[in-house]
């Protein structure tokens, strides 16, 4: 009883925070406290890119600062911001077929065997004999079906901050989006690792080469509420077997 007194204090209180939405959009996710937003604003002691060059680099139309013409200027550092570029245009299609098929016959008989079987006869009931003591035949079949389909297609683009610089070298890399539209909110988050050498000249990485990729593309507001199951039905189909 003690239990089912938690669940419903859960269900109420979460039924709750969700009618506090009812008939205004949802809200934006804070950004001033997101990681890749820290790591722009607490940069790594010794990583600043606006420290000056040297003196004999400024005066000269070749150096190799980020700030000059012919600079490097993707990221490379800390709170440097980077274009992610997803374009998936995915399809898959699996078909297995099995068959099994076995059969098997014994028979055991002993018409004659010093006497015995006439003996034993005597006392069997009915018709029962030795003479054909035991037959016996099986078989089975198992025929199985299975096929998978799939097909996806997502292209987007997203700008990523550069959130930690590993020992070699490798960036660690955030990016979320957030677009609201009437009454719901379109998400688009990003993380991973790439190689600095992996960016291209236009400051842009393809999703296939980052490691460790995770992309989510979504929404929350009114629809998607309309899509998802209520909470009630979700714990029904965790808790029912059947």
């Amino acid at each position: 009883m003690k239990h089912m007194g938690i669940v419903g204090a859960v269900v109420l209180f979460a039924a709750c925070t969700r009618l506090e939405d009812v008939g205004k959009p949802p809200e934006f996710t804070p950004s001033d406290t997101a990681a890749e937003v820290a790591a722009m604003t607490y940069p790594v002691p010794g990583r600043s890119p606006t420290q000056a060059l040297p003196s004999r680099e400024q005066a000269s139309l070749w150096s190799g600062g980020r700030g000059s013409l012919l600079g490097d200027r993707r990221a490379s550092i800390q709170g440097d911001i980077l274009t992610v570029v997803i374009e998936i245009n995915d399809s898959a299609s699996i078909s297995n077929s099995t068959s099994r098929s076995r059969s098997g016959s014994e028979a055991s008989a002993a018409p004659q065997l010093l006497g015995i079987p006439q003996v034993v006869d005597r006392f069997l009931p009915g018709d029962a004999s030795l003479a054909n003591a035991a037959n016996i035949s099986s078989s089975s079949n198992s025929n199985g079906q299975g096929s998978v389909s799939r097909n996806e297609t997502l292209e987007l683009k997203v700008a990523a901050t550069v959130t930690d610089v590993l020992e070699n070298g490798i960036l660690r890399i955030q990016g979320s989006q957030e677009v609201r539209v009437n009454f719901e909110i379109r998400e688009l988050l990003v993380t991973g690792y790439v190689r600095p050498e992996d960016i291209s000249r236009r400051n842009e990485i393809t999703y296939d080469k980052i490691a460790a990729a995770r992309i989510s593309y979504g929404g929350r507001g009114q629809i998607t509420d309309v899509q998802q199951p209520r909470y009630g039905q979700q714990i029904a189909d965790i808790i029912l077997p059947f």
